[in-house]
Formats: structure tokens, sequence, C-alpha cells
């Protein structure tokens, strides 16, 4: 794979080698999902929402993005943005294409002895999508139409955004819609996303309101924490929060690896402890948020208005939760 111009399918937008792709379609397995087929553990979304990792596709739709975030693991070199040379595919070949490029990926599993063949068998077969490997996915101009393609191959869906296309994200029905919220204030949030667009913070609180007129979608609001950067004032972060209404809000330590270590010390990195006491100064002003489950290995803590955090469709995988 290369960033070269390719032939009929317009030009290549994805440069990193560890990403497979056809056009501007990208796939990538989760570390989790090779765990999950070895019987290693599984991804905390596991835990919290019943998606079985084995069977989970990690894709997006568009490698190009318009924010600079300093915790991402991603080389920013490859992100350019303009969006005037992409022919895009239709949403039905980018599904068809995700489908391929995961099968594709897994096959060297079967026949691993490490690997249970009905595991193989089924994750062969997947059942879920995270639009999130790389880029922004609302600059990807049929993401509503895509996201219905999944729905109708019985897959569900779990989108992520930066906020900045609000437009977008109102038309969009995914099973679980997240934005990430990563700083409370301007001067933070120029400083840890670093966007490309003079109106991104403008964009996310209008984004916010957008989540609050969800009815149907499960919505998830994100939080990458920076120790010195982005994790004082939790009750600015509490009002955002509640500003948009969520069903849920993920705090997450930010890990000190890939390209992000040219751009933070590795005491950006918090312990565990120090993500859930973060996550109980946020949570004393929200009072509906009166849950509060954690996985260590995912230096992870989420806050949940109810003890069943699975969704709905995944009820009868009641293994799965805790």
């Amino acid at each position: 794979m290369s960033d070269s111009e390719s032939g009929d399918g317009g030009p290549k937008q994805v440069s990193d080698p560890n990403y497979h792709s056809i056009n501007h379609t990208a796939a990538q397995t989760c570390g989790w999902t090779k765990n999950a087929l070895k019987g290693e553990g599984r991804c905390y979304k596991n835990t919290f929402y019943g998606i079985q990792s084995h069977r989970c596709i990690q894709m997006t739709p568009v490698v190009k993005c318009n924010e600079r975030c300093v915790f991402c693991w991603r080389d920013h070199a490859g992100h350019a943005y303009e969006m005037d040379e992409v022919e895009w595919d239709d949403p039905a070949a980018v599904a068809d294409a995700s489908l391929e490029l995961q099968t594709k990926i897994l096959s060297g599993f079967g026949g691993n002895e490490e690997v249970p063949e009905e595991m193989f068998e089924e994750a062969m077969e997947p059942r879920h999508v995270a639009i999130s490997l790389d880029g922004e996915p609302s600059l990807y101009p049929y993401l509503p139409e895509l996201i219905e393609e999944f729905h109708e191959r019985d897959i569900t869906t779990f989108l992520v955004s930066n906020g900045t296309r609000p437009e977008v994200l109102a038309e969009c029905d995914p099973t679980q819609l997240y934005v990430s919220v990563d700083a409370a204030d301007r001067k933070t949030f120029d400083e840890t996303v670093k966007a490309m667009e003079d109106d991104a913070w403008d964009r996310l609180v209008d984004t916010l309101d957008v989540l609050a007129a969800k009815d149907e979608t499960r919505t998830v609001l994100r939080t990458t924490c920076i120790k010195g950067l982005n994790m004082g004032r939790p009750e600015w972060f509490a009002a955002m929060f509640q500003r948009a209404d969520p069903d849920f809000v993920e705090l997450k330590g930010y890990m000190h690896v890939g390209h992000s270590r040219g751009r933070l010390d590795r005491d950006s990195m918090p312990e565990h402890e120090e993500v859930v006491e973060w996550a109980e100064q946020v949570m004393a002003d929200m009072p509906e948020f009166d849950v509060l489950k954690q996985v260590p290995a995912s230096n992870v803590a989420l806050l949940a208005k109810e003890r069943n955090t699975l969704v709905p469709k995944l009820q009868k995988n009641s293994e799965f939760w805790e």
C-alpha cells in the first residue's frame, strides 16, 4: 500500500503501512481483536457494551483529519484534508470494502492452534464496526448512508467524531455515537486539539446540542485525559457534558505511544487511579451519573446513569456484562 496515485479508483489517501485499504476505505486489525481470537482478553467495549471483540471491524471511510491532536498516536503528515481530489466511493462499496478487508486481514488466523475454529468462523462474519480507525469520518460526504448500509447487513455501528461537522452528525444514527470533548474551555481546546479550522470550538459546542436532541441514538462523550494539560476544572467538563445530555461519558487516560511521543512527555500519561479520581470529581457535578465502571487494563472509566450499559441488541449476550 502506498499514497501514490491509483488507477480508476482515484488517488490513494492511505500512507500508513499498517493499514489495508481499498481506495479511500481503510481497515486495521485492532490488538483486542487479535487477543480475543486467542482467548487473551477483550476490548473495554466488550465489558461496557457487550461488543464481541473478535467480530469487530476497525475502519474509516476517510484517512484525513481537520485536527492535529497532541495526544494522537498517528502521523499527522498523512492527514491533509483537502477534499477536492478525492473520488468518493458510494456507501455500499465502502461497506463491502470494509468486510472484504477485515476477512482478508484475519484470514491468517485460520488453522492457528491458538485460535478455536468456532471463534475464527465467527470472526469471518463481522457483526460490529467501529468507524474510528483514523481521520475524521464526518468528512466523508455519505456517512449517514454508510451507517445505514452496515445496519442493513445486521452490523452494529460505533461512530467516533471530533464534532466539527454538527450538520452531518445530526443526520447520522449509528448504534452509538461518540464525540470527543478534550477540553472544557477554548484555550485548552486550542492547545490540545490544534484544530485547522477557526470555528472548530464553536462547531463542537453546536454538536453538543445536536447530541442533546438525539432520542433514538445512544450518545457518548469521550475525553482523553492528559496529565498537566486537560485534567483540571472538572466542574467545567461536567457542564459541557450535561449540555449534551449523553447516555455515557468515557474518560480514558492518554497513552504515550506512536507519534504522540514526539509531542508529549511520558509524564503526561496518568495512572489509572488518577483517571478514576478525576472521574469521581466530574461525577460530583453530575448527580444523575451515579454509576462508575472501569477497565484498568485500558485505563478507562465509564460514567453512566444505569448499571446495565449493554447495547440493547446485545442484551442476550449477558455473559459479557459484569
